[in-house]
């Protein structure tokens, strides 16, 4: 394999640092062919298998997402590993499937415990990723008059939970809501793979069975879920992402639902068309690849937020976090409308809606930071990166205090 991609191999010895944690511009990842690897973070908020063996992988989510070392690896013994560049990921992928598809696999697993995690750390509680739920959804849906979505999940838990107990209040549901989602497309036949669905209608919802991933074509979809019957917004997808693949690949419930934030035309990749394009089309995969390291990063940057003890400074820190998802440089003066708005980031923040308000307000104190057309704009980028460090410090300085408090 490493002569026919002309992969490295490199030598570390016991204790030898091999990459480090915050260090900028990961440009390859690491395979490991002998020794063995521990994984450490400066601040483990959740718990994970921290020793890598041969044939295990690190580095990946910071090479493939292009974003800082989200962890630190040192060598417990001496070490040989493969060393594969970004750009060699794609022959990678050709000559070598089944290593894409462990890296894939183990990032969708990844995924899923890491985000049951942050819905624990946020809501105080476990998101529900069974049929019985469907029904839960589709009450929340019914009672905010979001019909579209209402009747999809309905539907959805009619089909898949046969006897349910709530089967005759379903469908007395959806016969009163039947007007008004008349001429809206909620249901698709497996072969049709080009699909055009309107604002507010879903494309699947949490707790269903999944079957197929989808690649957005044009307009944007939203990734939710429904929360201690509190609707939280975990992403806004555009042109070219990819989402639903942890449904596909584990063969699992739906772990979230996906609603068009705006019309949007997709494409719907079942199991048998994902298998041929991961030796057909290599580039799908290394885009899969990339989009579930970035995911991954988002998602450990959103637990270092719970991390944060005002909610405040937490609120500010998740609109750095959309800076830096979107490659926006913190320490910019211009400035720039959020694609969220102010309900958006109360649901990002985990708050209710009551909390959320007040602190919105304090905010906007902030002459910088201003509501526009329902969006977040900034007078000034860098006012956020500002807002950050000064709680951050408060929270170091307070912390000190404490702790010589109680020598």
């Amino acid at each position: 394999m490493a002569g026919q991609l002309q992969l490295s191999f490199v030598n570390f010895k016991k204790d030898s640092y091999i990459v480090v944690e915050g260090k900028q511009n990961a440009d390859r990842f690491f395979i490991i062919n002998q020794g063995k690897v521990g994984i450490s973070k400066e601040v483990a908020v959740v718990e994970e298998g921290n020793v890598l063996g041969p044939g295990d992988f690190f580095g990946v989510v910071s090479t493939m997402s292009s974003h800082s070392h989200i962890e630190t690896a040192r060598a417990l013994t001496d070490v040989v590993l493969i060393s594969v560049l970004k750009d060699q990921y794609g022959e990678l992928i050709q000559k070598n499937t089944p290593i894409a598809m462990k890296i894939i696999l183990q990032f969708s697993k990844r995924l899923r415990y890491l985000d049951d995690a942050l819905s624990r750390l946020t809501l105080k509680s476990s998101a529900e990723d069974d049929t019985t739920h469907l029904f839960n959804v589709a009450e929340y849906y019914f009672k905010k008059n979001q019909f579209p979505q209402a009747y999809y999940a309905y539907s959805s838990y009619i089909k898949n939970c046969l006897g349910g107990e709530n089967i005759s209040t379903a469908r007395e549901r959806m016969a009163k809501m039947a007007i008004n989602i008349s001429g809206i497309k909620m249901e698709f036949g497996a072969e049709e793979f080009n699909r055009t669905y309107v604002q507010n209608s879903m494309l699947f919802a949490e707790g269903e069975p999944g079957n197929e991933l989808f690649i957005i074509q044009k307009g944007s979809v939203k990734i939710t879920k429904v929360v201690n019957n509190n609707e939280v917004l975990l992403a806004v997808l555009k042109a070219g992402d990819i989402f639903g693949e942890m449904a596909l690949l584990e063969a699992k419930p739906r772990a979230a639902s996906a609603i068009a934030y705006e019309n949007c035309q997709v494409l719907a990749v079942n199991k048998a068309n994902f298998e041929r394009m991961i030796v057909t089309q290599p580039q799908i995969v290394a885009r899969l690849t990339t989009l579930l390291a970035e995911r991954i990063w988002t998602i450990y940057r959103q637990l270092a937020n719970t991390l944060l003890t005002d909610p405040l400074a937490r609120m500010f820190d998740v609109l750095l976090l959309q800076l830096e998802k979107n490659r926006i440089s913190p320490d910019s003066t211009a400035s720039h409308t959020f694609d969220i708005g102010p309900k958006e980031l109360a649901n990002m923040v985990g708050l209710p809606q009551i909390e959320a308000n007040t602190l919105l307000k304090k905010m906007l104190e902030n002459k910088k930071i201003q509501i526009s057309k329902d969006k977040i704009y900034l007078v000034s980028i860098d006012e956020v990166r500002k807002q950050v460090e000064y709680y951050r410090k408060m929270q170091r300085i307070e912390k000190s205090r404490l702790e010589s408090r109680s020598m």
